[in-house]
C-alpha cells in the first residue's frame, strides 16, 4: 500500500471514522511503571513524566488522575509521514468550529482526539472538508 502525500487527495480521501469509547490523557512519574490495569493506546515519554492515553475505564480502574475526556477520530487515508499541510488543514477547520484537537500521527494514519461532547460536530466538519472541492 502506497502512502499519500498530495494534500488535495489526502483531504478528499481522509474518510474519518469515530472509534468507540472515551479516551483520557494521564501522566505518571517518569520512574513509575504503567499500572497493569491500563491498556494504553498511546505512551509518550517526556522529561516531566510519561503521558498515557487510555480508555477512561482503565484510568478509573487504576485510580489514575486524568484530563481531556475525548473521542478518537481516525483519518483512514494512508498518509505519508512527510506529507505537508494535511494536519494543518484539519486542525484549522476544527479550530474554525471552536473544537480543540490533540493530533497524533502514527505510521499508517493520523488520529484526532476531540472533546467527547463535540465528537459528532467534529465528524461533520471533517466530512464537510473532505467533500469540498480541492483544486
Amino acid at each position: 500500500m502506497t502512502c499519500e502525500r498530495d494534500l488535495n487527495a489526502l483531504l478528499r480521501l481522509m474518510k474519518p471514522e469515530l472509534r468507540p469509547g472515551t479516551f483520557v490523557f494521564c501522566t505518571i512519574a517518569a520512574d513509575e511503571t504503567i499500572p497493569a490495569a491500563v491498556d494504553p493506546l498511546l505512551i509518550f515519554r517526556e522529561p516531566e513524566g510519561t503521558t498515557v492515553v487510555a480508555p477512561l475505564e482503565d484510568a478509573e480502574r487504576a485510580g489514575l488522575r486524568y484530563e481531556f475526556a475525548s473521542r478518537l477520530i481516525t483519518l483512514t487515508v494512508h498518509s505519508a509521514l512527510d506529507a505537508v499541510g494535511f494536519l494543518a488543514a484539519i486542525t484549522a477547520r476544527l479550530a474554525d468550529a471552536g473544537i480543540s484537537v490533540n493530533a497524533v500521527s502514527a505510521f499508517h494514519h493520523d488520529h484526532l482526539f476531540v472533546p467527547s461532547d463535540r465528537a459528532d460536530e467534529a465528524m461533520a466538519a471533517l466530512q464537510e472538508l473532505s467533500e469540498a472541492k480541492h483544486s
